[in-house]
């Protein structure tokens, strides 16, 4: 009886040992090490921060919040993880090692819109679609020799938005400043990527002016429709359907005549293609490096008006209204475009890297106003940000307006100063300095457009300081921020009255 005892307290032993043995194992091999999450501000219950998102100016929301917490942020709407990064230091760090990580926008949140859909180049995951249209994108409108190619599109377009304000000045009339500067990008962008349609004639040019101006309204709800769980996405979706469906076959009707009417012109033009043959081609060849439909075309005409057209308008009217308030730099300014480009021609493109002060001028204002002061991008895995762990399949939202207004960077971080521009970037912290500056963000998921967009900001101060004095009524330009859609723009649109600085107009040769 007792050797019995014996035995089964020895197979108990031994079975507790084992037991102890395994979970031991468990722990040091298997079991996931505890993971430190950002800090994490007072949520509310189910919804989470989802009341922060829907704020009237959600970069400055965001701001308070990084004041209080920290400048990387764990935030959620519903069960939706979401990483805030409000620092230049986080940023650096985010677009130097995680670039690749973070290359992604989520998932499309309408699949058979021409905008943030299936076919979307702005929301396609990073991979092969995305990378064939980037290079088609560079090779024939954004690229250095793509551009020289365009110069004298842009160059008539310069013209015309000169002759405009010279004619009002000789009226006397006020000027909306964003309208005259989003009739210069939308007919410049316009003439740039549908080539030799007839625009004018069939009206082309207005009409995507106006559902240009719809869809920025419309692109808030998509990123918020876009964060929220699959089963909320889908209820949320179907309260605007309408109003997508609508935009949507509004484009998709004018883009399809545009495309029956560019092939009708093709077998005209033997001599040299622009982006809409380019496309066309890849569209009919069975061999071609990514098979691409009507519809990939379409979406990709819609990102570019969408991406192009306000993002380059917006920063016109606010560097204008900078310089304004700014005396010393306007004198600056003109002095320099006087000395380097005269008083009897027009300023051109071909002059800006001669002009390094209206530059600076340019880099400053959106610096300080850029034109989508929030960023998104998305982890496709696991990484550390900051020392904290972001987990798969979080959206990142970078503040831009923050970062570039970080004041253990940038030295009277509020102040309107060009000069910082000057020398900032002649030392071998260039790279870094530059992951800081993100107006049109950074890395693979930037906005390849971003030198078309410093010709067109570049050009149009040019012209506006250059040929005309700006009389203003205030003593002082209201400077109070809003939001269109994603767009910074200004609460008090800028009127101004033009007085021309010569009795006949400048022309550019």
């Amino acid at each position: 009886m007792m050797a019995t005892i014996i035995v089964d307290f020895q197979n108990c032993f031994i079975f507790i040992l084992l037991c102890f043995f395994s979970l031991l194992c468990y722990t040091l091999f298997f079991k996931k090490p505890k993971v430190t999450l950002p800090p994490c501000p007072p949520s509310l219950p189910i919804i989470g921060h989802l009341h922060i998102f829907l704020s009237v100016l959600i970069h400055r929301s965001f701001h308070k919040l990084s004041s209080r917490y920290g400048s990387i942020l764990y935030l959620r709407i519903f069960g939706s993880p979401i990483v805030l990064v409000s620092s230049a230091s986080v940023a650096y760090e985010i677009f130097r090692a995680h670039d690749v990580n973070i290359s992604s926008r989520g998932f499309p949140p309408t699949e058979d819109s021409l905008f943030a859909g299936s076919f979307s180049f702005i929301s396609a995951p990073y991979g092969e679609y995305m990378k064939f249209m980037k290079k088609v994108l560079v090779t024939n409108l954004l690229g250095t020799q793509a551009l020289k190619r365009s110069r004298r599109v842009r160059a008539d377009e310069l013209d015309r938005f000169y002759d405009n304000l010279f004619e009002k000045a000789a009226k006397k009339e006020t000027v909306k400043i964003f309208d005259e500067a989003l009739k210069l990008t939308n007919d410049s962008i316009c003439k740039l990527i549908m080539g030799r349609c007839g625009l004018e004639e069939e009206g082309v040019v207005e009409r995507v002016k106006g559902l240009v101006t719809e869809l920025d309204v419309l692109s808030k709800k998509i990123l918020l429709a876009n964060m929220l769980p699959p089963w909320l996405k889908k209820l949320v979706l179907s309260l605007f359907e309408k109003e997508v469906k609508a935009l949507s076959n509004s484009f998709n009707e004018l883009l399809e005549k545009v495309l029956v009417e560019h092939e009708e012109k093709q077998e005209e033009h033997h001599h040299g293609k622009d982006l809409m043959d380019m496309l066309l081609a890849a569209y009919g060849d069975e061999n071609a490096e990514y098979k691409i439909t009507r519809d990939h075309i379409k979406s990709f005409y819609v990102d570019l008006l969408f991406a192009g057209v306000t993002n380059s308008a917006i920063p016109i009217e606010w560097t204008l209204a900078e310089i304004i308030n700014s005396p010393k730099t306007l004198e600056r300014l003109r002095g320099e475009l006087d000395s380097v480009v005269g008083t009897s021609r027009l300023i051109q493109e071909t002059d800006l890297p001669n002009l390094p002060y209206l530059q600076a001028v340019v880099k400053e204002g959106l610096r300080l106003h850029p034109p989508e002061p929030v960023f998104e991008r998305f982890s496709q895995q696991g990484c550390k940000v900051g020392g904290f762990y972001v987990a798969e399949k979080t959206s990142l939202m970078v503040n831009a307006y923050v970062v570039m207004r970080d004041p253990n960077y940038w030295e009277d971080p509020d102040e309107f100063k060009p000069e910082r521009f000057l020398d900032m970037w002649k030392d071998e912290e260039r790279k870094k300095q530059a992951l800081k500056y993100i107006p049109f963000g950074r890395g693979r998921r930037g906005c390849p457009g971003e030198n078309l967009a410093y010709i067109f900001i570049g050009t149009a101060i040019g012209v506006m300081v250059q040929g005309f004095e700006w009389k203003f009524k205030e003593e002082k330009v209201n400077m109070e921020e809003a939001l269109a859609g994603l767009s910074l723009i200004m609460a008090h649109p800028l009127k101004c009255t033009p007085v021309a600085r010569t009795l006949n107009p400048l022309t550019s040769r």
